[in-house]
């Protein structure tokens, strides 16, 4: 049976030439960057080299990148580190209503301690209106912080234009962006865009998982949330993770070299997709077409099946897929983002996340679709809402 695997918003599969680098550190290279021996000057410069990829994928300098353990230690950092270090100036956040559960947890937390917390509402594409920004923000908001690509349904919030108006309205607010879905699909300039802070997974571009960072520009004086031996300019303490950090650095090279062709391709899938499961009766397809959306995911309600039944259903014929997000599988329920675009009740318990990467064949796209019209109708006449 051939495995079909559309879930690569959950995870992806890491690039051979990676694991390769990674092996090396392992078995070789593998001193600790702290020893002042030679083994440990290898060690730190895999440390230099992946600064210097990452940072060439953003135009930024590599100081500015902080190596972190993935996507939600990089949220909290800019949230938390902000939250201590602004206390004086105010103790508003701006966000919105459609973020991942590693940003709005920890919102959650901040409330709890006083601060006070701005959701913003989204249209039914998932897009904040830029005019509810412009009058949340205050003289004591300290941070904003958006998503740049919604992890379930696609939606691109226009982080150029949002931090732009951030600054126009409150200079001294800080603009964070959780970019963990975008990053390696789109281009991401933070000078150009006033992005303050960015968080990035590594496993999310065929990298390896428990390694990301956080992009940090040079004006920001956050306060660190691991103390110890100094590291990474005192922002966050401990031996570095060479193995992950070489990964993540050639990872984020790769995912941007010959970038155009490769995410026109992934497009070209993401759109035939949309245009076959249309036509399946009873679907509503959530995510838009085109660039309107991200390149690589298309969210699709079932009428009348469960999502997590048609999920099942699918792997038994190797096809894997997600019911929403799967970093919040542990947690079931109905999904927030659904909600706030306005997905019918009856629809959001039937909702199907598919994402597409580099190594998927439209191919594989007519075979998911056998499965579907198979499926379907079968599902349907032995499900019970």
């Amino acid at each position: 049976m051939r495995e079909i695997y559309f879930d690569n918003s959950a995870t992806t599969r890491v690039y051979p030439e990676v694991v390769e680098l990674m092996k090396k550190t392992m078995e070789e290279d593998y001193g600790n960057p702290s020893s002042k021996h030679i083994k440990g000057f290898d060690a730190e410069k895999y440390f230099r080299t992946a600064r210097e990829q990452v940072a060439n994928t953003l135009k930024v300098k590599p100081k500015e990148i902080i190596f972190t353990s993935g996507g939600t230690e990089s949220n909290n950092t800019a949230i938390f580190g902000t939250a201590l270090a602004k206390r004086k100036q105010g103790m508003h956040i701006i966000s919105s209503q459609v973020e991942h559960a590693a940003i709005y947890k920890p919102l959650d937390t901040l409330a709890e301690l006083g601060y006070e917390i701005t959701y913003l509402p989204v249209d039914s594409k998932g897009h904040i209106n830029l005019n509810d920004l412009r009058t949340a923000i205050r003289h004591d908001t300290i941070l904003v912080t958006i998503m740049h690509v919604n992890n379930e349904i696609g939606a691109i919030e226009p982080v150029e234009e949002i931090g732009k108006l951030v600054k126009v309205c409150n200079p001294n607010t800080w603009f964070h962006t959780d970019a963990i879905q975008s990053y390696g699909k789109l281009t991401i300039r933070p000078k150009k865009q006033n992005i303050d802070m960015l968080s990035v997974s590594g496993h999310k571009i065929h990298g390896p998982k428990g390694v990301g960072f956080l992009y940090v520009d040079e004006k920001i004086r956050l306060r660190p949330m691991i103390y110890g031996g100094g590291q990474q300019e005192d922002m966050r303490s401990g031996t570095h993770n060479v193995p992950g950090i070489a990964g993540m650095g050639l990872a984020a090279e790769l995912a941007y070299r010959d970038h155009d062709a490769k995410i026109a391709r992934i497009m070209d899938i993401k759109n035939y997709f949309i245009d076959e499961v249309s036509k399946i009766d009873g679907v509503t397809v959530n995510s838009e077409r085109g660039d309107a959306s991200a390149p690589n995911i298309v969210s699709v309600s079932f009428e009348k099946v469960r999502a997590e039944v048609l999920l099942h259903a699918l792997e038994e014929k190797g096809i894997y897929v997600s019911s929403g997000s799967a970093c919040s599988s542990n947690h079931p329920g109905i999904s927030g983002t659904l909600k706030a675009i306005g997905v019918k009740p009856e629809l959001q318990d039937s909702t199907i996340r598919f994402s597409f990467g580099v190594f998927n064949e439209k191919e594989e796209v007519d075979l998911c679709m056998e499965a579907l019209k198979e499926l379907v109708p079968v599902l349907r006449r032995f499900t019970r809402f």
